[in-house]
């Protein structure tokens, strides 16, 4: 049995990062998040309109829309493909990789959430959780471990 390891899941969870703001940006930027985002940045703009001031919360709130569309964008992408019958992202796709449970069979939707979550601890310990990748024997990292999970390789 081969397992996706370290570097091979490091380049297919950049590629996901990229595709993921693709599709989250020019919606947020229809939406007028973007122009919230930005308004601090120029003269005029929503400053302007809504009096001296208003460019930094509006720049803020802008901001934070964003950034939890992007979260809850990921989140989404990643359980929904995880947990399909495809079995990966188009990430670990392109690479012949699946997520499997330790019997490889394909893994819930609330499995798929948690693993996805669980990469928050794998990032708040200086990245040790990923790192654990590289050292496990069935490389494992620590949300796979939490989640029950493993990365395969075809």
């Amino acid at each position: 049995m081969r397992y996706g390891g370290f570097w091979i899941r490091v380049i297919a969870a950049i590629i996901d990062a990229v595709l993921v703001r693709v599709v989250v940006h020019p919606i947020a930027a229809i939406f007028g998040i973007g122009g919230l985002a930005v308004s601090g940045l120029g003269g005029g703009g929503l400053e302007h309109a809504f009096g001296h001031g208003a460019g930094l919360p509006l720049m803020i709130f802008g901001g934070g829309v964003l950034a939890a569309l992007t979260i809850g964008a990921g989140w989404l992408y990643e359980a929904l493909m995880e947990s399909s019958s495809y079995q990966a992202t188009l990430g670990k796709m392109i690479f012949g990789m699946k997520v499997t449970d330790l019997y490889g069979n394909r893994i819930s939707f609330g499995r798929a959430t948690g693993r996805h979550f669980a990469k928050i601890l794998s990032g708040l310990i200086l990245c040790i959780g990923f790192i654990m990748v590289g050292l496990t024997e069935r490389k494992q990292g620590l949300h796979d471990l939490i989640a029950g999970t493993l990365v395969r390789r075809s």
